[in-house]
């Protein structure tokens, strides 16, 4: 497996919650997926770049603000880990 992989792998452990964000100017829309962890960490990755970790940042405000300041916009709803596992 791919050290990639494993880090999705690992992620995928801890995760509380998940949001897909677009930015509606490009077609088709660009997409990406924020990712909390349950100590409140966000990472942003991109699933047409083979879910490349695109950033990180420290809470979930400082990851909505980066995605707002780029224009992207939130998918409503958002998909809770304890409703998947």
């Amino acid at each position: 497996m791919l050290s990639h992989e494993l880090a999705l792998v690992e992620q995928a452990k801890t995760w509380k919650f998940l949001e897909l964000w677009v930015d509606p100017v490009l077609f088709p829309p660009k997409v990406l997926m924020l990712i909390s962890d349950q100590d409140g960490t966000c990472k942003i990755f991109s699933p047409g770049a083979d879910y490349k970790l695109v950033v990180a940042h420290p809470s979930y405000e400082t990851a909505r603000e980066w995605l707002l300041e780029d224009e992207y916009e939130r998918v409503q709803g958002q998909l809770l880990a304890e409703e998947v596992l």
